[in-house]
């Protein structure tokens, strides 16, 4: 069992990886290598010609076998490779007018399964769900996004719903089966900064049937660490935010998640100074105006920072350092700040000997959260010999966490490979600082 604070108690909460959950993507196949080319026949235009070249006999039988073995497993899937022909013709492929049944065959060819989850299922953040209908009067219904990794250690983001009690009882939602297939736009640019990308999901049935894949050059190689916050601006209104690590394969930066229903979605860079790194966590009103978030740009300390725009993010000052032995090497965000009477509530990862990531907490001034008042002396939740094998070893995390009825609900992962939760009472917690 994973080692924690006397106050802290774990959930028999568990939710681990299903390779089962699979999600059909747009597949490009790579240019011909040097020397192989044929010239106005690349490889893409082959693989659309031999599928025009079937007599109407075998289109019947490919497409019928192609429809068994993929209608089971995916909603609408007729229109899914539908939608995918329209993206490659004139694009990837020569222009070309063909039955409904051969273009459907065409972007089958152009498609390809992806078992989103298949490696792991962690680092999680929570929000109240937009909506509340139903609910018990002392209980929450919350959205929680997951970091799912697939194939070629490729991070998406993944959502579940679920209930959480008066009495600090979670209950998940169960999960759909299928999830769909998301269409997507490009946002017009401002002239100033790179445009994003808007995530459209109208056909979903619950928030489990979404999966926000990579889908820009910026993503390429993941979606990674999504902090959802609650956004109340100075009107009352809402919006819910989320801060990711978006990477190519190379290089990292910020970029912000955007949605007010969890049905559409816009994806946009974060700009200036700050945002080549990882982990930033916007509060989740502006303080004195301005808008706030927490970072670790220097790799070691969490700093505070302010700006007029919610994009634009640079500077910052130094308002958390390690200060403990699990906290030596590096100390980190676990989420947004959450107000509570007594200040801002953060919930850290400290990463000590042998690279072990431990969870701790602090609480930063309201009205100045640069100024640091108190924090724990030992960790809430740290990895022990029982509990710390998996996907990367020694570690517990957690990418925001939700206060309800003065209780912590805690979301957190083990060993980057499963999540599970806990629940601490907050004033249990506060009494613990010095």
């Amino acid at each position: 069992m994973m080692s924690k604070a006397d106050f802290v108690t774990r959930l028999p909460v568990l939710l681990r990886s299903d390779p089962a959950r699979v999600v059909i993507r747009p597949y490009t196949p790579a240019a011909d290598p040097k020397g192989f080319d044929q010239g106005d026949r690349p490889r893409a235009q082959r693989i659309a010609d031999r599928v025009l070249a079937l007599d109407e006999a075998e289109l019947r039988e490919e497409l019928r076998r192609l429809l068994t073995d993929f209608s089971g497993r995916h909603r609408d899937v007729e229109s899914v490779f539908l939608r995918r022909f329209q993206e490659v013709n004139g694009l990837i492929i020569c222009k070309c007018e063909v039955s409904r049944d051969r273009a459907i065959l065409i972007g089958a060819y152009f498609s390809n399964e992806y078992s989103y989850e298949a490696a792991a299922l962690f680092n999680p953040s929570i929000v109240p769900h937009p909506d509340q209908s139903g609910v018990a009067a002392d209980a929450i219904r919350f959205v929680l996004s997951l970091r799912a990794v697939g194939e070629g250690h490729v991070s998406s983001v993944a959502f579940r719903t679920g209930v959480c009690g008066a009495n600090g009882v979670v209950a998940i939602d169960p999960s759909s089966p299928r999830p769909v297939v998301l269409q997507m736009e490009n946002m017009p640019g401002d002239g100033t900064s790179e445009p994003g990308v808007r995530i459209i999901c109208d056909g979903s049935h619950d928030l489990s049937e979404i999966v926000l894949f990579p889908m820009t050059p910026s993503q390429r190689n993941g979606i990674e660490d999504l902090r959802l916050v609650r956004f109340v601006d100075d009107d009352g209104s809402a919006t819910y935010l989320g801060t990711y690590t978006a990477f190519n394969g190379q290089a990292i930066r910020q970029e912000l998640l955007r949605t007010t229903d969890f049905r559409t979605f816009e994806l946009k860079a974060l700009h200036g100074d700050a945002t080549s790194s990882k982990g930033m966590a916007l509060f989740p009103r502006r303080i004195d105006g301005q808008y706030a978030i927490l970072g670790r740009q220097d790799n070691e300390n969490i700093l505070f920072l302010t700006s007029d725009d919610l994009y634009d993010w640079n500077g910052g000052v130094k308002t958390v350092s390690p200060r403990w032995p699990w906290e030596f090497v590096q100390i980190g965000n676990c989420g947004s700040p959450i107000e509570i009477d007594e200040g801002w509530l953060l919930i850290t990862h400290g990463v000590g000997s042998v690279r072990n990531y431990c969870i701790g907490a602090c609480l930063l001034d309201r009205n100045d959260p640069s100024k640091l008042l108190a924090r724990v002396t030992q960790p809430l939740l740290r990895s022990d010999a029982e509990e710390r094998e998996g996907y990367v070893p020694n570690v517990a995390y957690s990418c925001g966490a939700m206060v309800h009825n003065r209780v912590l609900v805690l979301p957190y992962a083990v060993a980057d490979s499963f999540t599970t939760f806990a629940t601490v009472p907050l004033d249990q917690l506060l009494a613990a600082m010095a």
